[in-house]
């Protein structure tokens, strides 16, 4: 089993993802400015980050650095979504995912190559 994140270090994860590494009061401008935290927010949602290995933390300034990719963690939330909710089920996830709305043909084109490219 990988890192489980929480959906606040799920944020800062986000931000480091798109931003590349950055310093930790960088970290808090940018997160004041998306969500209202606080510094002292901030700082102690990196510090749990870097407690899981998720982060690291490299000097000088305090530089963090997403250690997990944001695929690694879609696929870890994807198994257990389908574990937890779909039986282990791949299959039925994709068949509640279809039927969450009707799909365009384009959609459909672009899932029958997505499946194609299985074989």
């Amino acid at each position: 089993m990988g890192i489980k994140l929480f959906d606040s270090e799920l944020k800062v994860m986000d931000v480091l993802w798109k931003g590349g590494p950055l310093t930790a009061k960088r970290l808090t401008e940018i997160l004041k400015e998306q969500v209202g935290w606080n510094k002292n927010t901030t700082y102690t949602v990196i510090k749990k980050c870097i407690a899981k290995g998720a982060i690291e933390r490299l000097e000088p300034n305090f530089l963090c650095r997403a250690v997990i990719s944001k695929e690694q963690v879609q696929e870890q939330e994807t198994t257990e979504l389908i574990n937890k909710v779909f039986d282990g089920s791949a299959d039925l996830l994709f068949a509640s995912l279809l039927n969450r709305k009707p799909l365009s043909v384009e959609e459909i084109e672009r899932l029958k190559q997505l499946v194609n490219n299985l074989k």
